[in-house]
Order: C-alpha cells, then structure tokens, then sequence
C-alpha cells in the first residue's frame, strides 16, 4: 500500500504534469486568484505557506523525524495527556487501522508525540513523516492536516492535492485539535494514509472520528484533572457540535471550564480565579448538589435571563479512596459522556420573563460599542444596567433576543466585517482589536456565523 521510494522516482510523465500543475495552482493562490474547487478550505493556508513561510511547493525534501532524544524533550510536557489518551487512540486506530491509517498524537508545535500504525508498514510510514518523532508543523511542511489545524485551532482535512508541497499529494491526512483545561491548544489528533487511491468522501468519513475522539481525549483529560470536583457537562444547542464541561466546587462556584465554556460563557482565568458562582449563569437548582452518591445526575439548565435551557449531567466528586481501591470506579468517573446525554427523557425548563427598560438597554448599547475590543463579563454589562448579574442576564435576553455572550460576539462579528473592508489590517490584528482571543477565535465564530472566513469574505468584497 502507498508509495515507495523507488516508485517515487519513477512516475510517470502523467505525474509529473500533475505535480507541475498543482504547483502552478499553489503560486496562483498564493499571489491572489481565486482558489480552484475543493480548495477554499485549505486557501488560507496556502497564502500563508507561500508568503509567510516562503515555502517552496516543489520542494523534494522529506519530513524531519526526530531522534530518541530529541522527542523525549517534547514528550515528557504531555506524559499525563498521553497516557489519559491511550483508550480514545486505541479505540480510533481499530477502527481506521484496516483502511492503512496512521493516528499520531502531535504537540502544539507538530511534532508526532504518539503514533499507532501497523509494524509492516513502518518503513513506508517513516519515508512519509507519519511515524512518532515526525514534524508537521505548517511553518516547515506547508499546508497539513496537522500544521494547519494547529494554526486555525480547527478540525481541517487535507486530502491529496490539498497540501501545499507537491511531494504530498498522494497522502491525506485529518486533524483535530485538543485544547487543555485553560482552553489553549495543547495537542492534536490526526489520522494519516499514505494510499494514493483513498476516495475523498472515505476520507472525509474518517475525519469525523478523528473530531470525535479528540474530543473524547479532552473530556477524559478536564474530568481527570478536576475528579475531586463536581463535574457539569451541557450538552451543545446543535447535534454534533461541542459541549460544555465546567468543574463546580462545594460552594457551587465555577473553578474549571473547558474551552466551548469559556468561549461560550464568558470566562477567563481572571474570573476562574476569583470563583464566579454557577449561578450568575443558570437559575438556581442548589438541589443538584446535595444529592449523594457516585452516579451522575440527569438535569436541564435554564441559562439565567432567557429561554434557552440546555439538558445537563451532574457528576459528583470522586472520593479519594476510590483510585486506589478501586480504578475500575476511576475510570468511569472520568469516562468521557457528552456524547451520551439524552435530550429526550428531561423535563423542559421553566420560562423566563421580562425586559430592560429602553435607558438601561442604551447605555449597555453605548458601552459595549465603546469597550468592544476589551474584555466584557456579565458583571460590568449588569453595573452599567444597574442591576444584580442573575437579574440583568434575565432581562437582558428579553430586550435583545439573545443572551448577553451571545450579543457580544454578534456585535464583533460585525465590527471584524466593517474592518475587513475598510482596512488593509491582518486578520490577527483585526481579531484582537475586536475582542477575539485571536485569529482561530475570531474565523471560528466568524464562519459560524457568516458561513464563510474572514479571507474569504474580504476577497468577495474587493
């Protein structure tokens, strides 16, 4: 299966032309043209590989491997993500191994961590660089699965003539990433094959396991790093989508949450430090906490100030004594179950009611305006209002349609579109000046949004 090194070097005229040509499409985006079908997704990167990195399409060389030495440098920071990972890697490779996939774990720099892959194959593997110690960061290899997905700190697949060095378009790769309990991209986790003959569409399939078991990984990870905590895991609005973990102290304050939590919530360590309580964002349920016993609590949570309930489960602590005793009740306290909450079997929420009076929703008009680029929680939105935070977020969902967070990110959206057009800005720079983390968290919401990328939507304007 795959390519060898001898077969490499005797392709055949037909081959050839098709590296020279999709070198020529490469330059051509690079330098501005409208990207050929099937490439929009990976543009982006191209532009960046050519431009920023002054990378060379036709450049021959293969991916680094590092030696035995040097990989123990980059392992050792994620020994305890890779262990926690080896059953979401296991259960992954089973399933993708028939098919000549690789599954490698990489850091936030690219380099292969972990790596799964049939002893046979090694060699071929090794030639390729989809072999533990492999580099595949974008700045060195151009558009990947891997390298790509870091920068974006999105899933990206990259299917043959998608990657950006020639030398690659017989491999396709899938990556997705993995972000840590502070929310910053800690990992990535990717499928590789090297068949030149694997469809688009089988790939594409593939691809969404990669997501789904990275997202395993991460949960398995916060709920171990938090097992002496409560755990709430909220299911997302929309099938398929991430949900939300967050990690709940005896006093009901929120001291833990996963990336979508904090994105979606607005939460930063400055407010995980100072423990907000849970219920400056839900109503009141403090029942949920009292209950006893090691089995996880089925619940809906009425987001405070709205309509919009989102079915939950409650995760009690994990007594101490319990991993030692007995890890077989360790491992299913941590077991990753966002994927197992059952919408249809819990209660529906009670309504919420009421509205801001026109004065106080212009002043939190004017000032969100104003102080958009900063940093805005709940509790600056309800002093502006003057109102209590439960009672703000309540009545603010009335007035505007909309949850605050929601509203805020609406309104960056649309100032990021004014700047796209009005401004020559980086993408980085405009996402900052916006409000965004960065220029992932801007494209993500962005797309989510507008259905197309921030690039993508300045072209279309120019």
């Amino acid at each position: 299966m795959g390519l060898s090194v001898m077969g490499l070097s005797e392709r055949s005229a037909s081959s050839l032309d098709t590296i020279v040509g999709h070198a020529e499409h490469v330059c051509s985006v690079a330098e501005g043209a409208m990207p050929p079908p099937g490439i929009e997704a990976v543009s982006s990167s191209w532009h960046r590989s050519a431009k920023k990195y002054r990378l060379d399409p036709v450049e021959s060389k293969a991916p680094r491997i590092l030696t035995p030495a040097e990989l123990k440098h980059f392992r050792e920071p994620l020994d305890k993500l890779i262990s926690s990972a080896q059953e979401e890697i296991d259960q992954l490779y089973k399933v993708v191994r028939e098919a000549g996939y690789a599954v490698l774990l990489c850091d936030s720099s690219g380099v292969a961590v972990a790596h799964r892959g049939e002893d046979a194959w090694a060699s071929q593997f090794q030639y390729w660089g989809t072999w533990l110690g492999g580099v595949w960061s974008e700045e060195v290899e151009g558009t990947n699965g891997i390298g790509t997905c870091i920068v974006e700190e999105r899933p990206v697949t990259v299917h043959r003539s998608q990657h950006f060095r020639s030398r690659h378009i017989s491999l396709s790769c899938s990556g997705a990433p993995v972000f840590g309990v502070d929310g910053r991209l800690m990992a990535v986790l990717d499928v590789s094959a090297i068949d030149p003959e694997l469809s688009e569409r089988a790939h594409a399939l593939t691809g969404a396991l990669t997501v789904r078991s990275a997202r395993a990984i991460e949960e398995r990870f916060f709920r171990e790093q938090f097992r002496r905590e409560w755990i709430v895991a909220v299911a997302p609005q929309e099938r398929g989508a991430p949900g939300m973990l967050l990690a709940i102290d005896g006093n009901q304050r929120i001291i833990g949450a996963n990336r979508v939590a904090r994105t979606s919530l607005l939460l930063d360590d400055r407010g995980l430090r100072a423990g907000i309580s849970l219920w400056s964002i839900f109503e009141r349920d403090v029942d949920l906490f009292r209950r006893q016993g090691r089995t996880d609590i089925s619940a809906r949570l009425l987001i405070a100030g709205s309509n919009d309930s989102r079915p939950a489960l409650v995760t009690p602590p994990d007594h101490p004594m319990n991993a030692s005793s007995n890890p077989t009740n360790c491992n299913l306290h941590t077991r990753p179950r966002l994927g197992s909450i059952d919408i249809s079997t819990l209660p529906p929420a009670p309504q919420a009611r009421g509205g801001l009076s026109p004065t106080a929703m212009r002043r939190v008009r004017e000032y969100v305006e104003v102080h958009l680029g900063e940093s805005i929680d709940l509790a600056m939105l309800a002093g502006v209002a003057g109102l209590s935070v439960n009672h703000f977020a309540r009545q603010f969902k009335q007035s505007a349609g909309v949850p605050p967070h929601v509203y805020l990110t609406q309104k960056r959206v649309e100032r990021a579109q004014e700047m796209l057009v009005q401004t020559d800005l980086a993408l980085a720079e405009i996402a900052f000046a916006v409000g965004f983390f960065d220029q992932g968290h801007l494209a993500r919401h962005f797309r989510y949004m507008l259905g197309t990328t921030p690039r993508e939507f300045r072209w279309s304007q120019r």
